[in-house]
């Protein structure tokens, strides 16, 4: 199972890693060409898209994963499923385009809506195909697919920019990605439904994913509702900054945890049962993701100025402070994806629902409350939810495999202190240089010295972790 989960994060790290340093690349020079209204607009409509697709899903793929044996009648019923509820979604946007338009006063919404949508008309036709690579712990696959498709719908959409389509050039680049993806997955996987849709089937998926529709929709819209908020009562140039902040604080953060969750989720299934061998990788992965995430979060917020300078001019500066607040908050995102992962390889999909049900209605009171102050303000609120959710997490992976909240913090707490204090020494050293240039590149390889200076000189445990993961 260790050599199966290396080999599914080299592919899984390869995929998200070209795809993240892809859309890095891209974002600067979409940057630099459309204005922060323009990406304020494009985020308007987010929240929608988000529950349309967990609508479309309803976590079928997750109990299709988990199920110890699949038959082509559960692959059947999802894909008749997922087409029927896909159809019904892009029906109900497009009627509903013109109201979403009128809420926000931008008229334009409407049509963006509409052709943002199309891909919900042709995306759930190859959900059979990523389960049956799932479940084959086929990562290298979808790694090649993935990246093909990104690399031709970057420069579809960067030509677009460039000639004068504006933020039009962002729903070019969404659609033909996804088109490529459909062609190449459905080419690669020849799967087509051969079973009727049954009852037994629908009644398995729904029982467990139903919870996760939940999950979802209260997640879809706690993570989506900031921009309504913002580019309703704020400005859309606001928002700009901040959805630009947001992605660069996302960036190292969601692409680690979403690389580990994707791997380990199926492979952790394979031993649901074990809980001692379950809690001894479960401490394993949470050290050794912390290890990585913690000191890359602490290095962006510390050079956040040089780098937002540097690769999108003084026009973005106002996003500084907010990237800086952004990577303490996203810094605790992936331990709290791995504690709910860790429940779904349980099998308890009820508890997470209750979970998110409950999280979700404190950090909405946070956000009800901070938000009006400033976009500051409820950044700060954020960082208090982010640690009183990581509380409530760690109670439950306690319960389940006893591996609490104590256990954990002590596992994470001396990596934490060597990411602050190498973060600190970066931010301190920048401030020696006027050439941000010089900053980034001076600061940055003295904090990353230090961190794993001290962590070779203390004999971190994670080191052999990493190391078994760099060799051949």
């Amino acid at each position: 199972m260790k050599h199966k989960t290396k080999v599914g994060l080299y592919w899984t790290f390869l995929n998200q890693g070209a795809i993240k340093v892809l859309t890095f690349i891209v974002g600067i020079i979409m940057a630099r060409i459309l204005s922060p209204e323009d990406y304020g607009i494009a985020a308007l409509p987010a929240v929608f898209f988000a529950i349309a697709g967990i609508f479309v899903n309803s976590g079928f793929s997750q109990a299709l994963v988990r199920k110890p044996e699949v038959s082509d009648k559960d692959l059947s019923t999802a894909f008749y499923y997922s087409i029927a509820m896909g159809v019904f979604i892009y029906a109900i946007l497009f009627f509903m385009a013109p109201f979403i338009a009128a809420f926000f006063n931008t008229p334009i919404l409407t049509s963006l809506v509409r052709v943002s949508a199309l891909t919900f008309l042709w995306g759930p036709i190859i959900t059979p195909q990523s389960v049956i690579l799932q479940r084959k712990l086929d990562f290298k696959t979808p790694a090649r697919i993935s990246v093909v498709t990104q690399i031709i719908g970057a420069i579809v959409g960067v030509i677009a920019a460039y000639n004068g389509f504006g933020l039009w050039a962002l729903i070019i680049m969404t659609i033909v990605s996804s088109l490529l993806n459909l062609i190449q997955t459905w080419w690669v996987v020849k799967w087509v439904p051969t079973e009727r849709w049954d009852k037994e089937s629908f009644k398995y998926l729904w029982g467990f994913g139903n919870k996760m529709l939940g999950v979802g929709l209260i997640e879809a819209v706690y993570n989506n509702i900031t921009p309504i908020f913002i580019g309703k009562f704020y400005s859309t140039k606001d928002l700009g900054y901040y959805n630009r902040a947001l992605g660069y604080a996302q960036l190292p953060s969601s692409y680690i945890s979403n690389m580990v969750q994707s791997v380990t989720f199926p492979t952790l299934s394979k031993v649901q049962e074990d809980n001692e061998k379950l809690g001894q990788s479960y401490r394993k992965l949470l050290r050794s993701l912390s290890f990585i995430v913690f000191p890359l979060m602490f290095l962006l917020g510390a050079l956040a100025e040089p780098l937002i300078v540097t690769l999108l001019t003084d026009k973005w500066l106002k996003s500084v402070l907010y990237l800086r607040l952004m990577c303490v908050w996203w810094c605790w995102v992936p331990i709290h994806q791995i504690n709910g992962n860790l429940l779904l390889v349980k099998g308890k999909s009820d508890v997470v629902f209750k979970l998110t049900l409950f999280k979700r209605a404190i950090a909405l009171t946070i956000m009800f409350f901070s938000l009006p102050l400033g976009i500051v303000p409820f950044l700060i609120g954020s960082i208090i939810n982010s640690l009183l959710v990581l509380a409530i997490n760690t109670y439950y992976t306690g319960k389940f495999i006893h591996v609490g909240f104590i256990r954990q913090m002590t596992d994470v707490f001396p990596i934490l202190l060597l990411a602050f204090v190498s973060a600190s020494m970066a931010y301190f050293v920048s401030l020696l240089f006027t050439n941000m240039i010089l900053q980034i590149i001076i600061a940055g390889s003295c904090g990353l010295a230090v961190y794993a200076g001290v962590a070779m000189a203390l004999k971190f445990p994670e080191l052999q972790e990493v190391k078994y993961m760099l060799k051949r």
